[in-house]
């Protein structure tokens, strides 16, 4: 499933309703107070203009009273080297096409304060009329207090528990009373003379837009000192501005590091103003239970074995729990057929609505059980705090292939869909990661390739155990861990040719153990399954109708036979009709270049379908056996298992199976991938350098895989 989110407008844009930007670092909870206080009121698209996505979200107050919730992307700081530090400076300012918000939600988490006060000095610098939330106060072991945090900051403090729901009605009517009487913050960072000298100066380069109060102005300075430079991909910096950020940092590069000073003063400020009275600078998490489990899940042997028998359970679960779904699924597309079929006059409407939009939309659909179950299981690993333990894992491989640790995040998303992954890639500072990442995402087994991987794994492979976990699972682990693999050797070549560049290091933090938010899961799941469906209904749809009508005329001409000949005639009449058609003569001219795959005009057509979504390859495959076939009924793993060659031999066996899995697993057959990749890179260079080495190297290894299956006698 590939789709990019439209952009959702902004439900202010006369000023109607008062909007709130909610910021925070990642991990601190700050979407599950989103989705807590809007409920199913959310809203997700893109950031205008740009392609980092949000979500909006409306929160009631009372009467017809609401006020309108954005969760900006997750950052550490606003310095503006990544897109999300980016969005959140202009999310939280009203800077460029920006309209400014009525208010800031800051999240802090109580068990990391002093580094989470370190965004919230930086936005009380630039005077964004503030509230406070200080989240997952139950993590630690001496919660600080909301009145201290209040002091320093000069706004009101609000203590929280967003997965228990405690203390959000203290803060809906914080929010309420905030948005009435925005509160100003007070912080008062002292900063060396010789800097703040040259940011006074710097403070009349600024846009007169702007423009503020002394205190805001200082901090725009600042932000822009720290944020411009020669190798900066900041858009709307005006010239002029630009041109006197860097004459400064020259000025000052000789007398201090502006970097250093800047973050050991406001370090300094938050433990001498807020800590200092305690017997620690640093709030104790309670952690012993997360140490003792991390024993294990980092070790460097035992945590890749906990890793690959989580994801054995996890693809064991998905067929186990969704085969009675997805039959029931198959059941009543077949009886939604059959009655179509029998109440529709015959004819080509008829045909169209049975095979083009019921067979051909249903055989992807029948697949929504196990993309649910998947997006649910992976949603509970992500928030119990697994997956970091995972990018740790995996940190020390992906520096050997050249990849940064921050790269597994993005990678990880390409389970679910490669065009969110891409845009995922924004969150690291360096172009050249980002690009490399970028070349290797769509390598992963994205949830549009389960449909295919499901259906010939069903179809062409026996349900037998080994070692009481059945093949099927056995196979669809392997096709991940194989996508994951090549993933990996792909950056490790790249990165030493086509997008060379230095290595750094991975610096994280690794969340305490949680149990899971069960309502913040399913609400993502409803998400990304409706954004499914949405997608089988309009994409899948369209191209199902498009490959039907390639796949019905031309009509052949009606042939006169005697009587003696008609019956032996009567089985050979559709096979001709369908590589008469259009889609056929398509399959029939790209057989040459497949065969040798083990592929078939049929396979053929299917792939030729596949390039607008890969999932619309099932939907292809159940239009080539459907176009005629009095038997829609039949599910199409029944039909492609009964499929024979002239001789009565299977016509595709379990090698030629696994080798359309490779192809598939390999193949950039997927137009929303490359249009995001232009989108991103601005220019068709690298798309279609990926189109061709993603290409190519799927023909060649399904090549090896076919040709030496047939050579090993397993043909």
């Amino acid at each position: 499933m590939n789709s990019v989110q439209s952009t959702v407008p902004d439900n202010n844009a006369e000023g109607a309703t008062p909007r709130i930007a909610i910021i925070g670092n990642p991990n601190v909870g700050k979407s599950t107070i989103f989705n807590r206080l809007t409920g199913a009121s959310v809203k997700v698209g893109n950031y205008p203009g740009v392609t980092v996505e949000r979500s909006v979200g409306r929160l009631d107050i009372g009467g017809t009273e609401a006020l309108s919730l954005i969760d900006v992307p997750g950052t550490y700081s606003l310095s503006a080297r990544s897109a999300e530090e980016q969005i959140a400076i202009q999310e939280a300012l009203g800077l460029g096409d920006f309209p400014a918000p009525d208010l800031v939600l800051v999240v802090l988490d109580a068990g990391q304060l002093t580094r989470n006060l370190y965004l919230a000095v930086q936005l009380a610098e630039l005077r964004a009329p503030m509230v406070v939330a200080l989240n997952m106060v139950d993590e630690a072991l001496e919660a600080p207090s909301p009145e201290a945090v209040s002091q320093l900051l000069g706004v009101p403090c609000v203590g929280t528990n967003a997965r228990s729901g405690s203390g959000l009605d203290e803060l809906r009517d914080a929010l309420r009373a905030a948005v009435e009487h925005p509160p100003r913050p007070t912080t008062e960072v002292r900063y060396p003379a010789k800097l703040m000298a040259v940011i006074d100066r710097l403070v009349e380069a600024l846009p007169e837009a702007w423009r503020g109060s002394v205190e805001r102005d200082r901090g725009l300075a600042l932000w822009t000192l720290l944020s411009v430079d020669k190798n900066d991909e900041l858009e709307n910096i005006p010239s002029t501005l630009r041109r006197a950020s860097l004459n400064a940092y020259t000025e000052l590069e000789p007398v201090l590091d502006v970097d250093e000073v800047v973050i050991e003063t406001r370090y300094r400020y938050i433990e001498e103003q807020l800590l200092a009275g305690r017997s620690s600078s640093k709030t104790e998490i309670k952690r012993p239970f997360s140490e003792r489990i991390d024993r294990i899940a980092l070790h460097p042997l035992f945590g890749f074995a906990l890793f690959v028998a989580v994801m054995l359970l996890l693809f064991q679960t998905l067929f186990a729990w969704s085969d009675p779904l997805i039959g029931a699924v198959e059941n009543g597309i077949a009886a939604l057929q059959g009655l179509a079929s029998s109440t529709l006059p015959s004819g080509i409407f008829r045909d169209l609505i049975t095979e083009g939009v019921i067979g051909g939309v249903g055989n992807v659909v029948v697949f929504l059980p196990q993309i649910v179950l998947l997006f649910f299981l992976l949603g509970l690993l992500e928030d119990c705090g697994y997956m970091s333990r995972i990018a740790y894992l995996m940190d020390r491989i992906m520096r050997s292939c050249g990849l940064h640790g921050r790269a597994f995040v993005p990678m990880f998303s390409g389970f679910a869909c490669a065009v969110p992954a891409i845009l995922a890639t924004r969150t690291m500072e360096r172009q050249r990661d980002r690009l490399l990442t970028m070349m290797v995402v769509p390598l992963m087994s994205c949830s549009a390739r389960l449909p295919v991987y499901t259906l010939i794994i069903a179809a062409l492979f026996p349900p037998a155990s080994v070692y009481g976990i059945s093949i099927q699972s056995w196979l669809m682990v392997g096709m991940y861990l194989f996508s994951t693999a090549t993933a990996l050797v792909a950056a490790a070549v790249l990165g030493r040719t086509a997008v060379k560049g230095r290595h750094v290091p991975l610096l994280m933090e690794l969340p305490p153990y949680r149990t899971p938010d069960l309502w913040s899961t399913v609400h993502m799941v409803w998400q990304r399954s409706r954004s499914f469906l949405k997608e089988a209904g309009t994409v899948i749809l369209a191209c199902t109708i498009l490959l039907w009508a390639l796949l019905s005329f031309p009509k052949p001409a009606p042939i006169a036979l005697d009587a003696a000949s008609a019956k032996s005639n009567t089985e050979m009449s559709q096979p001709s009709a369908l590589e008469q058609s259009y889609a056929g003569q398509l399959g029939k001219t790209l057989e040459p270049a497949i065969e040798p795959l083990g592929f078939d005009w049929k396979i053929g057509v299917g792939l030729i379908g596949a390039f607008a979504a890969r999932e619309v390859f099932v939907s292809t495959m159940g239009l080539v056996y459907g176009i005629g076939d009095e038997d829609v009924e039949s599910p199409l793993r029944e039909r492609l298992r009964a499929e024979s060659t002239a001789d009565g031999k299977p016509r595709y066996t379990p090698l030629v199976g696994l080798s359309l899995m490779i192809f598939f697993a390999l193949a950039c057959q997927c137009m929303s991938t490359l249009a995001v990749v232009k989108r991103e890179t601005r220019t068709w260079r690298w798309p279609a350098f990926m189109f061709a080495y993603m290409t190519a190297l799927a023909w060649v290894c399904s090549f090896v895989v076919y040709q030496g299956g047939v050579w090993l006698g397993y043909g």
